[in-house]
């Protein structure tokens, strides 16, 4: 359980610190596309935020995804 809680905080953690690093980043960028949603579009987001966004929504899903599947140690493989 520590060890899923540890992979747990720690990809939400460094998704945040990368989310953090992109904001900072994407200030001054002049293309602005719009991001279109079905019925509706997005404010004018630089291009290079789009992709950032979905870099960090790509970390924190794989690790949130490592944490839930991680095994326990004292569980051996093939014996589930």
């Amino acid at each position: 359980m520590l060890l899923r809680a540890r992979l747990l905080l720690a990809s939400l953690g460094g998704g945040l610190l990368l989310l953090l690093i992109l904001c900072l980043g994407a200030q001054n960028l002049e293309q602005r596309p719009r991001l279109w949603l079905g019925g509706g579009s997005t404010a004018p987001l630089p291009a290079g935020f789009l992709v950032g966004v979905a870099l960090v929504v790509g970390v924190i899903s794989g690790g949130c995804s490592v944490a839930l599947l991680a095994r326990r140690p004292d569980q051996l493989p093939g014996r589930e």
